[in-house]
């Protein structure tokens, strides 16, 4: 009766413990678990595809997921990159534009890794992406834009939130397509993690 009572409470212990490090993709360990290290994915999306992207690497890198929200949201005349006079088309235009967020991340002195994900507008990071590298301190930490276009490449986004965030290590980023799949993105991922 001894021996069954020890069995159970190691087969216990065992239990718990492997719950405790695993998620649901099959027991795996998840990147976070293994390095310690506080990671946020943050986004600004107008269609959808990249949040659907950013939620996904969120998922397989078990970081907190937050969305950047305009104050004023944009309309699909804003978004109309045909028009010159379009609200998107003006401020990508001007270099200084600061479109304001509406939300804030309460917290982020306890990160450690921000991947920063956007759609590529003419050629680089929306104004709105900007806005967010002024607004925090990113002192010591790790910014990983990735973005998501139906062809446009990352152009010079990295370099400039690099001067927007000059105490930050910006990585040159990457540009995914909307089906790209989580093992993709856990891939791409785990250098930083």
């Amino acid at each position: 009766m001894k021996q069954l009572v020890i069995f159970v409470a190691v087969a216990v212990i065992l239990t718990v413990g492997f719950k405790m490090f695993s998620n649901n993709n099959g027991g795996e360990v998840m990147a976070e678990s293994k390095s310690n290290k506080k990671v946020l994915v943050a986004y600004f999306s107008a269609s959808g595809i990249t949040a659907k992207v950013a939620n996904k690497l969120s998922k397989v890198t078990g970081a907190d997921l937050f969305e950047i929200k305009p104050a004023n949201p944009y309309t699909t005349a804003d978004l109309d990159w045909t028009n010159k006079k379009s609200r998107s088309s003006v401020e990508m235009d001007d270099r200084n534009s600061r479109p304001q967020i509406a939300n804030k991340v309460s917290n982020m002195n306890k990160y450690d890794v921000v991947f920063v994900g956007f759609p590529i507008w003419w050629y680089r990071e929306p104004s709105i992406i900007d806005t967010f590298m002024e607004s925090y301190d990113f002192s010591g930490k790790q910014i990983i834009p990735f973005a998501t276009s139906g062809g446009s490449g990352m152009g010079d986004s990295g370099s400039i939130m690099q001067k927007l965030a000059p105490k930050a290590n910006v990585d040159s980023g990457k540009r995914f397509s909307s089906g790209v799949s989580e093992n993709d993105l856990k891939a791409w991922a785990k250098k930083w993690l």
